[in-house]
């Protein structure tokens, strides 16, 4: 079959990969040089650790892809580096205790650390704390260099072609045309435009069940020394459904979240790139219209819970920027899927867990289709 992909970010490229890998001939079209959204404006983190329950087995899916992915394309950066998050308060370890204490904790490669034992994996951590939460399964790729990596590991193949500053502009029947005037002729279209909701993808499937979410966050020089595990803080209990329990009740009701961080929907998350630099974040945003600036509490908030952490001064911030991912509505919706005319498909919505499921669900859509 041939496959017309619109969106070259990391959902489209990943649908590019499993098509590819099922035989089939994949052209894609990004309007842009190359991806500038939300695939490039992340940590990189395929993160298991705190998905909700039914969001486990795509979640393990994926991570067993991306270091298939990454075993055959070493410029991905896959590192099974696991994650910490570091407990510093009484009830942050009750949560971490009864997550650790669930019949799926094994499977998320859960563990309830004390301190000496924490610094042991990450000798980084100098600062203070009452015990990690260690979550062996969680990993990480480089972002701003997979989709490159990727792209040229296709094209080896001669079933795969990117096209890049090429804006779809209509979808008519299978037949995609782009600004260019140029036709794609296809058997099947994967309309994978991330946060634009807009324009072509309102035309074909009209208002989905979706939002957009805008987050900040920002990267450091190289910290001279290793960070072997990514990090969270105590705030992403907060966020994450998986760690949801009667532990997590009390703990929002009895400990307040520091007015930034509350003020801001912040967690933070921590993993450091193979240049030694820190990619560290982040915010959540949810009512447009979005700010077109960003704010300097946050990330003066972010620095100042990370050099807790690391008993040391960070080093400079080299980088700051905003990005804006799109989310189902319906927290149980992992991913919206609609085929709004026969051989069309719009796929959208994956949220946060955009880098980290978007092998399982290219897989699934795949699987669904009958590609």
């Amino acid at each position: 079959m041939r496959v017309i992909i619109i969106g070259g970010g990391i959902l489209g490229t990943a649908h590019a990969v499993e098509a590819v890998r099922r035989g089939h001939q994949v052209v894609q079209l990004e309007r842009e040089d190359a991806a500038r959204g939300a695939t490039v404006r992340n940590f990189g983190l395929i993160w298991v650790s705190g998905r909700a329950p039914h969001e486990l087995d795509s979640a393990l899916r994926a991570r067993e892809l991306w270091e298939r992915l990454g075993s055959v394309i070493p410029g991905i950066g896959f590192r099974p580096a696991g994650s910490l998050t570091v407990l510093r308060t009484p009830d942050e370890v009750a949560v971490a205790e009864e997550v650790a204490a669930r019949v799926d904790a094994g499977r998320r490669g859960f563990a309830v650390l004390e301190p000496d034992q924490a610094r042991t994996l990450n000798p980084a951590l100098r600062g203070e704390f009452l015990a990690a939460l260690h979550c062996s399964r969680d990993a990480a790729v480089e972002s701003r260099q997979a989709m490159p990596a990727i792209r040229a590991h296709l094209a080896e193949t001669g079933r795969y072609t990117f096209r890049s500053g090429t804006e779809a502009r209509s979808v008519d029947g299978t037949t995609v045309r782009d600004d260019h005037g140029a036709r794609h002729d296809g058997d099947v279209v994967l309309v994978c435009a991330g946060a634009a909701h807009g324009g072509l993808v309102r035309e074909l499937a009209g208002d989905l069940p979706v939002r957009r979410v805008r987050l900040q966050m920002m990267q450091t020089a190289p910290l001279g020394e290793p960070l072997p595990t990514a990090l969270a803080d105590g705030d992403s209990l907060r966020y994450y459904p998986g760690f949801a329990g009667a532990a997590l009740d009390t703990l929002q009701h009895s400990t307040a979240q520091h007015p930034i961080a509350a003020e801001h929907h912040m967690q933070l998350l921590c993993v450091q790139r193979l240049d030694g630099g820190l990619t560290i974040g982040d915010t959540h945003e949810y009512v447009e219209p979005f700010a077109f600036d960003v704010a300097e509490d946050p990330y003066s908030y972010l620095a100042e819970v990370m050099q807790r952490f690391l008993g040391r001064p960070l080093p400079p911030i080299t980088r700051r920027w905003a990005g804006v991912y799109s989310q189902c509505r319906d927290p149980n919706q992992l991913v919206c899927r609609t085929s709004p005319a026969d051989g069309v498909w719009v796929v959208t919505g994956p949220g946060g867990r955009g880098m980290t499921m978007s092998p399982a669900f290219a897989e699934q859509t795949a699987d669904q289709i009958g590609l």
